[in-house]
């Protein structure tokens, strides 16, 4: 092959591990690299690649060192230079080597050391100190601290963590844009801390730094019935240190201590679910080197860090990554107003205007209106009231620590007109890179996917919550470990969940066995429930680390959950006993199938032990899989022939000689079939006959819930009913999918029924309007629809497969995969089916459309039009 006068291709999007470019504080000493290309001639192949790796080092000439990589492999490079140390800063650019020799450089990637070791931290927990009932509502308080910088400073950096939750403040100028520092993590093992830079904030001589301070989930009321208060401590306290590192390298340490003072500010309460109060008439806007200071003020009290280990974040922080205006305002007289966002979602208002005797104005927030009012009950026990008292004059204002689940707001004690400039509601989630679309020509679809996408942004804040309104919001292991695939294609999920997974690991270790939901909690009667593994929830320790390898090729993530993938296995298989059937235990089964009575969800028309068996022999399938990918030979022996063993139970006990699945459920026959436990390719041909009749002769509706709705069209479409599956998509009578769409939602509810065809709220106390579970349906729009999945770790391999059917005449699906963007898109025409793919570089790809050969495709742009064919 010639080369000649065609230019090597230059690499492009250099990225560390699952950070994004320019990330302070990460925590990996040796951080893997990706990279991929925008574009390559035909032919290329990556056969090695150059990376030159820049470290700055303050006081001395940047160390520069370049070193040469053998292979194709673009997607988490192990690191190839010296172990770096805590602070340092270090930019990567990539050129590639080929039979087109070797490239330009890629821009620079640039990254920064947290502090890696026990002995770099100096500070100690501070707070304030006076006396509190344990039992009630805290008054916030804050701290602060004055200090001297050098005149010569060329890097500042706050490292911040807290008991509760912190915002910092230097010389009176918010320090970030991150939202719930340092965020939730299971903080008797593991809490997280965050770095700032402060290059801009610090000024020579004197400096001041204030904190402001918030129960978060340390020490408020979290979870239902009632929650639980001070579960983790009853202290609020910061750890706050400031580096200022000088020309000459040395540095300056401003770190907490006992010589700081505490008092309090405008907050008078702060809560996670009540909302939060301040009075403004309180406030000392004025900030300089004695900013924040008063009479009344102490000094701190200085607290135990506890056990945890102080670790760098592995994903993005909180922020606020959308706003949207009112697009309606509706005025109910003395100053109260309604007013609709157009669409649910986690967030917070802002609010400008003008006081001009001072008055306390209210905010409430609810998912729905009835009758033209908040609809609360859906927030049981959470308030969701934020309240500020103003002095005269203008103002804008907004909580800062506060975060609702709502479409519609009230807002009390209003003067004037309040318009649409007067406020705003700010999105509120974990600040995750989109990295996939999909859209058809059907509008309902495309807004079912929409509802799809806003439930993940409502309930993806720091850890992959229920839901983002009531008196929960908790990581519940279910609900992720059926979502975890639709989220792996819509959002760079792999270092938020990476975190979130580490949390499942210890709190399984504490418990015996993995929780309802991580951080760990106990809760009213939940906290007296058996331990025993509950199936669906508890397989989120071995099904999402091997969605998230298959997505990303991570194969360190796979190996550093593989104990407690395997202890849940183990868990799961001593339960089971010598017949190897998961009964005796507490199951939750099809959790909140639509036949289930409002108020005992786990009632659902599918055996709960037939479900705890099929996900048994599902885990044990893929944790198979698991141990040969790390190399782990005996394991996957192991684990494959218990896999074949469980299956071997399951038909025994379950399945008929004439393929029917006992209790002939929806759910039953689509986790037979999606988890291959039938024994005999005619007996599943059979089952998904039976399945599609079962679908047929519900008029499209759904029958299912949190086991079953994941696999239903899966299992359709691999038995080879896509006019089923299409119909069940399509359906818009209660319960289904575009049922809620017809219903106004903007979100996915948490039953099929959360409103009642009447218009009526559901009565079942467990009715929310904002849960992305049974959202689950994206993945196969994603895969089927669209026609866009990973045959290889990584997209390495891409399956281009859609399945034309439903009436619709196009779709496609876009997805940023580690390799770049992988695209499909296909129309039906007169002539037949067009269908336009792109391959990214280094990537293979095959194209399967029903009734054809397939289609293998290399990098680059195909078109390609298949003659007539017949589609569901």
């Amino acid at each position: 092959m010639s080369s000649a006068g065609v230019l090597a291709p230059r690499p492009v999007s250099v990225r560390f591990e699952h950070h994004a470019d320019g990330r302070l504080g990460i925590g990996e000493s040796r951080p893997r690299l990706s990279w991929h290309y925008d574009t390559a001639p035909e032919g290329f192949r990556q056969s090695g690649a150059v990376i030159e790796v820049t470290v700055d080092i303050p006081g001395r000439d940047s160390e520069v060192t370049e070193y040469l990589v053998d292979g194709d492999e673009q997607v988490l490079v192990s690191w190839p230079g010296r172990t770096l140390a805590s602070r340092e800063r270090v930019h990567v650019r990539v050129a590639s080597i080929s039979d087109f020799g070797t490239s330009e450089w890629s821009e620079h990637a640039t990254v920064e050391l947290g502090l890696l070791d026990e002995d770099d931290w100096s500070g100690r927990f501070v707070g304030p100190g006076w006396p509190e009932d344990r039992e009630t509502d805290r008054r916030p308080g804050r701290v602060r601290a004055e200090f001297t910088a050098p005149d010569d400073v060329v890097r500042a950096r706050l490292y911040l963590t807290a008991h509760g939750l912190a915002q910092a403040e230097v010389n009176g100028s918010r320090v970030g844009d991150e939202e719930l520092t340092p965020g939730w993590t299971s903080y008797q093992h593991r809490l997280r801390y965050a770095t700032f830079d402060l290059d801009q904030l610090i000024v020579p001589g004197a400096n001041a730094i204030g904190i402001w301070l918030s129960d978060g989930w340390w020490r408020d009321r979290i979870g239902f019935e009632g929650g639980s208060r001070n579960v983790y401590g009853d202290d609020q306290s910061v750890l706050a240190q400031i580096e200022l590192t000088r020309s000459d390298g040395r540095r300056t340490v401003v770190a907490s201590d006992d010589s700081w003072t505490a008092g309090f500010g405008p907050i008078m309460l702060s809560s996670i679910y009540d909302g939060e109060h301040v009075d403004l008439r309180d406030d000392d806007a004025s900030w300089s080197t004695t900013g924040w200071t008063d009479p009344s003020w102490s000094d701190v009290a200085v607290f135990d860090r506890g056990s945890a280990r102080l670790v760098a974040p592995t994903g993005p922080p909180v922020r606020c990554t959308d706003e949207l205006a009112p697009v309606s305002i509706d005025s109910k007289g003395s100053g109260r107003w309604i007013i609709d966002f157009g669409q649910n979602h986690s967030g917070r208002l802002r609010i400008t205007g003008h006081s001009a005797g001072g008055s306390t104005v209210v905010l409430r927030h609810a998912e729905l209106l009835e009758d033209g009012e908040l609809y609360t009950r859906t927030l049981r026990q959470a308030k969701a009231t934020d309240a500020v008292e103003l002095p005269p004059g203008d103002f804008t204002w907004q909580p800062r620590f506060a975060i609702h689940g709502y479409r519609y707001a009230e807002i009390s004690g209003w003067e004037g007109e309040l318009t649409a400039e007067s406020v705003v509601s700010r999105v509120l989630h974990t600040d995750m890179q989109r990295v996939g679309w999909f859209e058809s020509s059907n509008a309902e679809v495309n807004r079912l996917h929409e509802n799809i996408l806003w439930s993940m942004r409502s309930n993806f804040v720091d850890i992959p919550m229920d839901c983002p309104q009531r008196d929960e919001r908790l990581g519940w292991t279910g609900d992720i470990q059926v979502f975890a695939p639709t989220a792996s294609f819509l959002y760079s999920v792999t270092g938020m969940l990476s975190s979130w997974l580490e949390d499942v690991a210890v709190e399984q270790t504490d418990r015996g066995t993995v929780p309802f939901y991580v951080p760990y909690l106990p809760l009213g009667s939940w906290q007296h429930a058996p331990v025993d593994p509950v199936a669906v929830w508890g397989d989120v320790a071995v099904l999402t680390p091997d969605v998230l390898h298959q997505r990303t090729a991570d194969i360190e993530l796979l190996r550093r959950q593989y104990p407690s993938a395997k202890a849940w296995v183990d868990e799961v298989h001593a339960r089971a006993g010598e017949d190897l059937i998961c009964a005796g235990t507490m199951q939750l089964g099809d959790w909140l199938d639509p036949a289930a009575p409002a108020d005992e969800p786990e009632l659902a028309t599918t055996d709960p032990y037939l479900v705890a068996t099929a996900y048994f022999a599902r885990s044990a399938q893929r944790l198979a899989l698991t141990a040969k990918i790390i190399g782990e030979s005996e394991d996957a022996q192991f684990y494959g022939d218990l896999a074949s063993a469980v299956a071997s139970a399951y038909a025994d006990r379950f399945l008929s000689a004439d393929g029917r699945v006992e209790g002939g459920s929806q759910a039953a026959y689509a986790l037979t079939t999606t988890f291959r436990l039938w024994p005999t390719p005619e007996l599943q041909r059979v089952g998904t006959s039976r399945l599609a009749a079962l679908v047929n002769d519900a008029g499209g509706r759904v029958a299912t819930g949190f086991a079953g709705t994941p696999v239903v069209s899966d299992a359709l479409t691999l038995g080879g009913q896509d006019e089923a599956a299409y119909r069940l998509l399509l359906s818009d009578e209660c319960p289904s999918w575009l049922y809620m769409v017809r219903m106004g939602a903007t979100t996915i509810w948490e039953r099929w029924d959360s409103m009642l065809p009447d218009g009526t709220v559901n009565p079942g106390d467990m009715t929310s309007f904002n849960h992305y579970a049974l959202g689950s349906v994206g993945d196969w729009l994603h895969r089927v629809v669209g026609g866009l999945a990973p045959e290889a770790p990584g997209y390495r391999r891409i399956r281009f497969a859609p399945r034309p059917g439903g009436g619709l005449t196009s779709a496609s699906a876009r997805h940023v995969t580690p390799y770049g963007e992988a695209s499909i898109e296909w129309r039906v025409m007169d002539i037949g089916l067009h269908v336009t793919c792109v391959v990214p570089v280094g990537t293979s790809a095959v194209l399967d459309v029903p009734g054809h050969d397939a289609v293998e495709l290399a990098h680059g742009r195909h078109d390609v039009t298949f003659g007539l064919l017949a589609v569901a």
